[in-house]
C-alpha cells in the first residue's frame, strides 16, 4: 500500500510513500524488543559514543536532511539547515546529559541501610511525531529516549515521512540495527502502533488525537504535546523591534509551530498603534520569499474556514511571491485580524498559519484574563521595557514557557511544555530524560560478617 505525497510548494504529486499496516508495525516492535537488552545494556558511556556518531552523520549528511525537509515541508532552506543543525546538537546534549544525569537522595537515609535510586528506562517507545518539523520534533522525542536506554519505532506524518527515515537509516549504522526504526503510514499506522506492544507513547500533535492516543494507549505511560495559541502581550512601552519580532516569529514555518505567536493583546490606549505596527510589520513578510507555504491541502482547507469564519472588522493580508512555477503551491500571506470578540474562532482556536489576531483589554489584570481565557496553555511573550512588570507578567500567564521581548527562542537546555488542553510532559532539557525513565529505589539492610 502506498500514500500519495505532494510538494506543498506547487501542490503537484512529488512521489509514493510506503504505508505500514499492522504486520509491519508488529515486526518493527518486535525487533526493538528484541534489541532493548543491548541497547539499554551499554554503558552511558558507550550509548552516549554512538549517539555522537549519530550526530556526526546527521551533520556530514546535511545536504540530504536540508534536501528531503524541504520536499516535504515547503520550508525555505535558511529554515531548515537550522534545524538539522540543532537536530545533531540535540543528539549530542542527550549523549552527554545521560552520563551527568544526578539521583534523588542516597545514602544511609534510614538506620542500618544503605539506600540509592536507579533510572531505568521503561523499555520499547513509540513515537508519533506531526507534518510541522518532521525531523525536528522527532529528535526532540527520540534523542532523550534512546539516550535513557529504551529502544524506539517512530512513525512520521503522513505527508511528511523523508527526513525520520533517512536519520532512521543513519541510527542502523550509529545505534545498531532495530534501535530506532521508522514506520511510515497514515492515521491507522499510528493507532497500530499505540495499541502495539510498546511500554510507552510520546505523541506531538492535536489535541483530539491526543485525546484518541491517551484511551488507547490504555494505562501505559503516555507524553502529549498538543499544540497551543500562544498570547503576546505588548504593553504601550514596548521596544520599538516588537512588531517586527511578532510578525517574524509568527510566520516562521508559515506560523505552523505549537508555541508560535497568534494572539496579540494590548491596551486599549495602544491598540490602534499595534495593528497599524503590526499590519506594516506583517506586510514586509512575503510568501515564498521569506516563508513556506501550508503544509498540505488538508491544514489549507482548515485555515481558510477559520480566516472565513472570523467575524473580525478588519483583515489586514500582505502578499504572497512565489517561485516560477509555484503558483499553485499552498501559500498564504501574512495576516492581521483586528476588531474581533473575544470568541472568535480565530481567537480561541489554533489556527495554525501566518496570522495574528489583535485585542484590547482595559488594564493588565484583564489582560491576563484574555490571555489565559483560551483552553491552550502552551507559550506565551511578555512585550514592555518596564523589566520588573514583564518578569511579574511573565510569571503570572498560564503557559509552560513565557518569553519577555522574544518570542520562539528555544535551546537544548531549556525545557518545553504544555498545560490544560496543551498536554502534558516534557521536551528538551535534562528533565525529558525523566519522560522515558522510571525510579527504582534499592534498600540494603548492612549485616556485619562474623
Amino acid at each position: 500500500m502506498k500514500t500519495t505525497l505532494v510538494d506543498p510548494r506547487t501542490g503537484r504529486v512529488r512521489g509514493t510513500a510506503p504505508v505500514a499496516r499492522e504486520s509491519e508495525v508488529r515486526s518493527a516492535v518486535e525487533a526493538a524488543r528484541a534489541t532493548l537488552p543491548g541497547w539499554r545494556g551499554l554503558t552511558p558511556r558507550d550509548r552516549a559514543r554512538r549517539m555522537e556518531l549519530l550526530a556526526t552523520l546527521v551533520e556530514e549528511n546535511a545536504d540530504a536532511y536540508v534536501a528531503r525537509e524541504a520536499a516535504g515541508t515547503g520550508k525555505p532552506d535558511s529554515e531548515t539547515a537550522g534545524e538539522v543543525e540543532q537536530v545533531a546538537d540535540l543528539f549530542r546534549f542527550y549523549a552527554s546529559a545521560v552520563r551527568a544525569q544526578s539521583a534523588p537522595a542516597a545514602g544511609r537515609l534510614v538506620d542500618g541501610h544503605e539506600s540509592w535510586v536507579r533510572w531505568e528506562p521503561l523499555g520499547v517507545v513509540g513515537v508519533v511525531v506531526p507534518w510541522n518539523y518532521p525531523l525536528m520534533m522527532a529528535a526532540w522525542r527520540c534523542a532523550p529516549a534512546l539516550a535513557a536506554g529504551n529502544t524506539v519505532v517512530a512513525k512520521p506524518a503522513e505527508t511528511t515521512p523523508d527526513t525520520l527515515e533517512l536519520l532512521a537509516e543513519h541510527a542502523a549504522q550509529a545505534l545498531g540495527p532495530d534501535v530506532l526504526t521508522a514506520v511510515p503510514g497514515d492515521r491507522q499506522t499510528g493507532r497500530l502502533l499505540v495499541e502495539a506492544d510498546v511500554d510507552m507513547v510520546a505523541f506531538t500533535g492535536s489535541a483530539a488525537a491526543g485525546a484518541d492516543v491517551a484511551a488507547r494507549a490504555a494505562g501505559r505511560r503516555v507524553s502529549l504535546e498538543l499544540g497551543g495559541n500562544a498570547p503576546a502581550l505588548v504593553l504601550p512601552d514596548a521596544p520599538d523591534d516588537t512588531w517586527t519580532q511578532l510578525a517574524r516569529a509568527c510566520t516562521y514555518n508559515a506560523g505552523q509551530s505549537c508555541a508560535a505567536p497568534a494572539r496579540v493583546i494590548t491596551l486599549r490606549e495602544n491598540y490602534e498603534h499595534a495593528v497599524e505596527q503590526l499590519a506594516a510589520a506583517a506586510r514586509e513578510c512575503l510568501a515564498g520569499r521569506d516563508f513556506g507555504p501550508l503544509n498540505n491541502a488538508d491544514q489549507l482547507a482548515r485555515y481558510d474556514g477559520i480566516v472565513t469564519a472570523s467575524a473580525a472588522g478588519r483583515n489586514l493580508a500582505a502578499g504572497i511571491a512565489p517561485r516560477p512555477g509555484e503558483d499553485n503551491g499552498f501559500w498564504r500571506p501574512a495576516r492581521i485580524l483586528a476588531d474581533l470578540p473575544d470568541d472568535d474562532p480565530a481567537v480561541v482556536e489554533e489556527v495554525f498559519g501566518p496570522l495574528l489576531t489583535v485585542q484590547h483589554a482595559e488594564d493588565l489584570d484583564a489582560a491576563v484574563a484574555l490571555a489565559d481565557g483560551v483552553p491552550q496553555a502552551l507559550a506565551a511573550s511578555v512585550w514592555t521595557r518596564d523589566l520588573t512588570t514583564g518578569l511579574e507578567l511573565a510569571g503570572r500567564l498560564n503557559a509552560g514557557e513565557s518569553w519577555l521581548n522574544c518570542h520562539l527562542v528555544q535551546t537544548a537546555e531549556l525545557p518545553h511544555g504544555g498545560r490544560g488542553a496543551s498536554g502534558h510532559g516534557t521536551d528538551l532539557s535534562t528533565l525529558a530524560l525523566h519522560e522515558y525513565q522510571r525510579p527504582k529505589t534499592v534498600t540494603a539492610r548492612l549485616v556485619r560478617g562474623s
